[in-house]
């Protein structure tokens, strides 16, 4: 998730109003082993435009 944020280009705040949690949690989401909520991944996903198979390591695309 944390190359996939840097090559969004969207900056930390950006992400985190789009996906409404705030700038720490989208931190802690790539700096710790904190997953986001289901929802919240679901937004993510859209956000950075990839599947959730990709981040969560099931695919390559």
């Amino acid at each position: 998730m944390k190359e996939e944020i840097k090559n969004s280009g969207l900056t930390t705040v950006q992400l985190a109003e789009t996906v409404g949690v705030s700038p720490e949690m989208i931190t802690q989401y790539y700096t710790t082993k904190k997953l986001p909520a289901l929802d919240t991944f679901e937004k993510l996903c859209r956000a950075l435009d990839v599947s959730a198979d990709y981040l969560l390591g099931l695919n390559d695309n």
